[in-house]
């Protein structure tokens, strides 16, 4: 997938998507980006380990060599020398391996998908509260969240609209989302679903008379 930037232009885009959105609908769209849910910092170190740990078994095969190798370039070599050699190039591995697992390709291949989709499903949850989706006058908030190192876009609906649209309708516009991520077309796709998203609220909550914007229309950009 292509890597998700930004810029002020496209933050107004998607403002202006959701205002547009929510001109006819009595519904609240909230959109969120973040780049990763979770620092997965104890599958990375478990990746280090385990790898450091694979070359070090590996290197015990090679002890007479290395020793050989270190003994033709110190004169004064004991066996402290293969011991220091054995530690310090182990932790050598395991810290370019830890590095390496930070790197987001890596990171999806370490950590279990499952991991992933609960953490991010976690993270929209919690943002969901924050955000004061839950707290509408009459529950008919949305919350479009993506996750762009765990490929994931979540879309959590409140019960005043679970009740009357099924999950599967919201998925059609996930699909889309991702597609558009894959593409490099993200925020024309993301701009595009926002307002299926309206179209498809208008038809079971449209607009009052008394209608207040009551959560912002701007995207919110989350650290963690």
């Amino acid at each position: 997938m292509a890597k998700i930037k930004l810029n002020d232009i496209d933050k107004k885009q998607i403002a202006e998507a959701v205002k547009k959105a929510e001109s006819k609908t009595s519904g609240e769209i909230v959109t969120a980006f973040i780049r990763e849910s979770y620092d997965y910092a104890v599958y990375e170190m478990s990746f280090a380990v385990i790898v450091s740990f694979i070359y070090f078994i590996a290197m015990m095969f090679f002890v007479s060599n290395m020793e050989a190798w270190l003994q033709a370039r110190f004169w004064d070599y004991s066996q402290h020398y293969l011991i220091a050699f054995y530690g310090f190039s182990t932790f050598v591995v395991g810290a370019l391996f830890y590095f390496l697992a930070n790197v987001a390709a890596i990171d999806r291949l370490i950590v279990p998908k499952k991991i992933m989709q609960k953490k991010v499903h976690e993270r929209a949850l919690l943002h969901y509260m924050e955000s004061g989706i839950y707290n509408t006058r009459d529950h008919t908030g949305i919350l479009i969240f993506i996750s762009t190192l765990e490929h994931r876009v979540e879309l959590l609906a409140d019960k005043g609209i679970s009740v009357k649209i099924p999950l599967e309708q919201w998925q059609k516009i996930v699909e889309n989302i991702l597609g558009g991520v894959k593409q490099g077309d993200f925020v024309a796709k993301l701009c595009q679903s926002i307002e299926e998203c309206g179209d498809l609220l208008a038809e079971h909550f449209p607009i009052k008379d008394d209608d207040t914007n009551e959560l912002t229309n701007d995207i919110d950009v989350l650290e963690k």
